[in-house]
């Protein structure tokens, strides 16, 4: 199989991507509507569940063998791969939740961060909103910088930039284990998007690329471990987390972010970048 049809769609493949991924946006919506003191994992999860069937899709995510559950919830130092469930949100906790739908056999797949409030901790709440602000930023400079980019290095490349220009003088560590990925029939696929520099180019962007982008980022060293229930990962340090993702398509006429309803350009209008329809 060529370098092409493995990891690059048609102009109708991309269209058939769309759908599935507002139906992610609009699960994370609703996890991100509820995100309170004491709400449980499981409630967000349910939240998301219900959107995601009302539309006519699946989750994703448990079509991923060993895994039952809509969404993935990390909370404080677990980084990705949460699992929801009785663990009750508390004042200050930064939570990720990640989501993805399958919708006539087309994935989205999409993450956010959220802070919890907690005036008895302002500086607790104020280091893990800046985590979270830089982690966010970072994902749109990746998100930009496929607008012009060669190869696909240069995705990588742009979030390590930015984080290390808007991280505090500690600095913040960027998981090497955890990356993006290439996304369509299949939540993931082929091409891996690191969130860091590295020596390899990468293939080329050009029309039909479609990408899972999803900087993983931690308030101190980037070591992790798998927790007992075999999904969660968390810091081996105990530092914050925060995870942001996007499904973006590479097109004829720019680029376009499949689980954003505006396409990325809220998102988008800081690094000067209009995204365009697909076709």
């Amino acid at each position: 199989m060529s370098l092409r049809r493995s990891i690059y769609k048609t102009p109708a493949q991309l269209r058939a991507m769309v759908e599935p991924g507002l139906i992610t946006a609009a699960a994370l919506d609703a996890a991100r509507a509820l995100i309170a003191p004491g709400v449980t994992t499981a409630e967000l999860d349910a939240a998301a569940s219900a959107v995601i069937t009302a539309r006519g899709a699946k989750s994703n995510f448990q079509m991923v063998r060993g895994y039952r559950h809509t969404i993935c919830a990390s909370v404080n130092e677990q980084v990705v791969h949460g699992i929801p469930g009785r663990r009750v949100l508390e004042p200050g906790d930064i939570v990720s939740i990640d989501a993805g739908a399958e919708y006539k056999g087309w994935n989205g797949d999409s993450a956010f961060t959220s802070v919890l409030a907690d005036a008895s901790r302002p500086d607790v709440v104020a280091e893990r909103q800046r985590l979270s602000d830089v982690t966010e930023g970072s994902l749109w400079a990746g998100i930009a910088a496929l607008a012009t980019a060669s190869h696909l290095g240069e995705i990588g490349a742009a979030v390590q930039g930015h984080i290390e220009a808007n991280a505090p003088a500690t600095g913040y560590g960027i998981l090497r284990e955890y990356v993006g990925h290439g996304i369509g029939r299949k939540m993931h696929e082929a091409p891996s998007v690191f969130n860091y520099r590295v020596p390899d180019r990468g293939p080329e962007v050009r029309p039909g690329l479609v990408l899972a982008i999803e900087p993983m980022v931690v308030t101190g060293d980037q070591a992790t471990f798998i927790e007992d229930d075999d999904w969660t990962v968390s810091t081996l340090d105990g530092g914050a987390g925060s995870h942001w993702e996007h499904s973006v398509a590479v097109h004829e006429d720019g680029i376009w972010v499949l689980t954003a309803p505006d396409g990325g350009a809220a998102g988008l209008a800081a690094f000067g970048v209009t995204p365009r329809e697909i076709p």
